[in-house]
């Protein structure tokens, strides 16, 4: 005798990224669309990532709660989780493998398949996931209503055209905070492609770049928008910011937390000096964000909390304005990671040219979205 079928609907989400977090899942009759189980959690301080293979987790047990030879189909927005589920991607973080193993032994892997949907069509385990969120807020964990199940759904709802709270939703969320996020220009070891962090010489802007910085400047004065000026606060970040801020009559801010990685033992080093002193320190350092480089006082992990605090800063003090925001490589990476809700190797993957715009919006739900990367039309 075959399983019941069912219908899973997992999410999860993070205020912060990694911040305050918490995972809904909805089991369902796979026939009548009839709610039969919900769970949430507020999980503490963790990732977007984690949150939804956690939501993944609550929803195949309680779809094995019900019937353990239930065949189901488990429906997500999580792209990553989809794909890394149905075996199509690798699962390459290490905070990721236990949840994903774990998934993969509720239920016999041949009863669960893995559909990817937009998150307007999961606004069941949304909502559950920003309920869970807002009980750890208020210092509690998420309890059920006590109100009627929902009815069965006898035909496809229309969609609303607003998304539940926690997403993006384009009409009602007021002016976005716009970060356009400006690499510093050139410094003498910009070119030997050097390691050039927080803790080294601290080299200040090369004639190149002072070039850069004043054509960058002068692009962002013909837009018109910038209304504040913030920037790391290194020799290089200062010199480029200052060059725009004296066009538009701005004062510059200092964030310590846009600060560069410390690189320690690696400052002023090229890639392949540091491979042949450090082999293990780097090898180990590219495979996880949670190694240090040799020497140093901070991984990528860490470095992804302070620079996620001075985002959460900036947006704060400045809500609804442009913000031109002056780093280094590392910081401005994971501020379009955190926002993509990429991976955290994915710092890896990106190439961010000297003096190269980035922008992201924030919308006032959290939720952010990626609007330039790696401009560089500005210095043609």
């Amino acid at each position: 005798m075959t399983g019941a079928r069912y219908v899973v609907e997992a999410d999860g989400g993070s205020r912060g990224n990694p911040g305050p977090a918490g995972y809904g899942a909805v089991v369902r009759d796979a026939d009548t669309g009839q709610v039969l189980a919900e769970a949430a959690e507020y999980l503490g301080h963790t990732t977007n990532n984690v949150a939804e293979y956690r939501g993944l987790i609550a929803g195949l047990k309680a779809a094995r709660d019900l019937d353990p030879d239930a065949r189901v189909e488990v429906r997500m927005d999580s792209k990553l989780v989809v794909e890394q589920m149905s075996g199509r991607w690798q699962v390459k973080h290490p905070a990721m493998r236990p949840l994903a193993a774990e998934a993969r032994g509720i239920l016999p892997a041949g009863n669960v398949t893995y559909e990817w949907i937009p998150r307007e069509r999961n606004k069941a385990a949304d909502r559950l996931a920003n309920e869970a969120m807002d009980a750890g807020r208020q210092g509690r964990q998420w309890e059920p209503a006590q109100a009627a199940p929902e009815p069965a759904a006898t035909a496809p709802a229309p969609e609303p055209a607003a998304p539940p709270a926690g997403r993006a939703a384009p009409a009602d969320l007021g002016t976005p905070t716009t970060l356009v996020l400006l690499r510093h220009g050139e410094t003498p070891l910009t070119p030997l492609k050097r390691f050039s962090g927080s803790t080294g010489s601290d080299p200040g802007l090369s004639e190149k770049g002072r070039w850069q910085a004043e054509r960058a400047a002068e692009s962002l004065a013909a837009r018109g928008t910038v209304q504040a000026v913030v920037a790391s606060p290194m020799l290089r970040t200062r010199q480029t910011a200052e060059a725009t801020a004296r066009r538009l009559g701005l004062e510059v801010r200092i964030e310590e937390d846009l600060r560069e990685l410390d690189f320690g033992a690696w400052e002023g080093l090229g890639f392949a000096e540091v491979m042949e002193r450090h082999p293990a320190d780097l090898t180990t350092w590219l495979g996880s964000t949670d190694a240090k480089p040799t020497g140093s006082t901070e991984s990528l992990s860490t470095l992804a909390r302070r620079v996620a605090r001075a985002r959460d800063r900036i947006v704060q003090q400045y809500a609804g304005q442009t913000v031109l925001v002056v780093s280094h490589v590392s910081p401005i990476k994971t501020l379009v990671r955190l926002a993509l809700g990429a991976p955290p190797d994915s710092v890896h993957r990106m190439e961010l040219s000297a003096a190269s715009l980035c922008a992201v919006q924030y919308y006032r739900d959290g939720n952010a979205s990626l609007r330039l990367l790696n401009d560089t039309s500005h210095l043609r």
